[in-house]
């Protein structure tokens, strides 16, 4: 574990992002950053955890997952998390949906994941 509390370790070639292990997902939303695998795994998740965190921070029980790993010079990443009770399953992946999509927050993303470790 980090020094923050985050998990951030290395799964096959998938990079996995959590508050605890194993990560298991409740909801889940996938999406490809095009031509991004030359881009910093561990900026990019941390971006995109952040991101769901602020969204669903009143989903009780919420803990924010991200994975992310590359596919023909692509990164895949999928967010969600685990949720501890009962939830609007639907809701949260709209949400995590439209966040993944935003083409603003994406292109903070990739900015943030080209600049140095």
């Amino acid at each position: 574990m980090g020094r923050d509390g985050w998990h951030m370790v290395y799964e096959g070639g998938t990079l996995v992002h959590a508050r605890s292990m194993p990560a298991d997902f409740d909801v889940v939303v996938e999406t490809t950053v095009v031509g991004g695998a030359g881009l910093s795994k561990s900026r990019i998740a941390r971006q995109v955890r952040q991101d769901v965190w602020r969204a669903l921070a009143g989903l009780r029980g919420f803990k924010p997952i991200v994975t992310v790993a590359e596919d023909d010079g692509d990164l895949i990443v999928r967010a969600g998390g685990h949720v501890d009770g009962p939830f609007p399953k639907a809701h949260a992946e709209m949400v995590i949906h439209g966040i993944l999509h935003d083409p603003m927050r994406r292109l903070r993303w990739v900015n943030y994941a080209r600049r140095s470790e």
